[in-house]
């Protein structure tokens, strides 16, 4: 290649426009993506590697009566019972009330209106409070407030005291902003054309936002589902004081009965075990119980979204 060539190869690589700064910048993002997915691999494959021997399906199906800091005897299925049903019923509550809200505040609250600015900074607030702080909420409006007061003053409280419905109702708080955020995001991507068409066929607001607007915003609105269990899954401080028991012979029958869950039973084996050493593999392989467990939750609320969505695209 001659210098003349050169030259105009040179010249040719900077008429097409590269951007040496844009380059470097898709550069050191692809590199910090890829640092989080290996922190993430590495996370992950140390639990599975240090898990894997305890997990077992009588690990799974056993129950803590025996002995919960003996390898040989320990069992979690309390645990994953009781970690189910409190994101289930979370999920049962929160959805609805989020996606009431973000009705609301899309399709009838006005944006400078007091009311709307005050609920939006009260879902703003609520997605930066600490989770600790949820707990002691809940122990002070639910169980003290509500419980006491649904009670009457009985000798022996049912509804006054630490139970599955309280710990339900203070994830549903913590999470209530993610629900709300996603849906709202949701309703904002539909194009203003489909409602238009149906107020002009003669339907009223009411059954456009019920026929119209939410069938198209359902996969949106199943995603904050999903992140709401994602969140709550593995949080223990919110459930402590609320619901969340150190040790239970008998399964939960109701909703007003305490439970045992994963996340405590985590904190109960790296802190309160005479052995740490001994029951570093039990804590493992109920770390890898929990992840499954809420890796399961999680994808079948992703196959229902799927699913969903390939539903609309065919009736479209």
């Amino acid at each position: 290649m001659t210098a003349t060539d050169a030259k105009a190869n040179r010249l040719d690589f900077r008429s097409r426009g590269f951007d040496f700064a844009s380059f470097a910048f898709t550069g050191i993002t692809g590199l910090a993506t890829l640092f989080i997915l290996a922190i993430l691999a590495i996370i992950i494959a140390n639990i599975v590697w240090h898990g894997w021997g305890t997990f077992s399906w009588r690990f799974l199906t056993g129950s803590a009566d025996q002995d919960m800091f003996d390898v040989n005897k320990a069992g979690v299925l309390p645990m994953v019972i009781g970690t189910a049903l409190r994101v289930l019923v979370m999920t049962i509550v929160v959805v609805p009330v989020g996606v009431i809200t973000a009705v609301y505040l899309t399709e009838y609250a006005h944006s400078t209106a007091l009311t709307t600015r005050v609920i939006r900074g009260a879902v703003n607030n609520l997605a930066g409070v600490p989770s600790i702080v949820f707990g002691l909420f809940g122990l002070g409006f639910f169980i003290s407030f509500i419980g006491r007061g649904l009670d009457g003053g009985a000798a022996e409280p049912l509804w006054g005291k630490p139970a599955i419905v309280w710990a339900s109702l203070t994830l549903s708080v913590m999470t209530l902003p993610l629900v709300i955020v996603a849906t709202e995001e949701s309703l904002r991507a539909i194009t203003p054309g489909l409602r238009e068409a149906s107020l002009a066929l003669g339907a009223t607001k009411l059954e456009t936002i019920i026929k119209i607007v939410l069938p198209e915003a359902l996969p949106g609105i199943l995603t904050g589902g999903i992140l709401a269990v994602g969140r709550a899954g593995g949080e223990v401080a919110p459930i402590l004081f609320t619901g969340a028991a150190y040790y239970m012979r008998d399964l939960p029958h109701s909703l007003t009965d305490q439970f045992m869950d994963l996340g405590y039973h985590v904190f109960i084996l790296s802190t309160q075990s005479p052995d740490i050493e001994k029951t570093r593999p039990i804590l493992f392989a109920t770390v890898l119980a929990l992840l499954l467990l809420t890796l399961s939750l999680n994808l079948v609320a992703v196959i229902v979204r799927a699913r969903v969505r390939k539903r609309m695209r065919a009736s479209h």
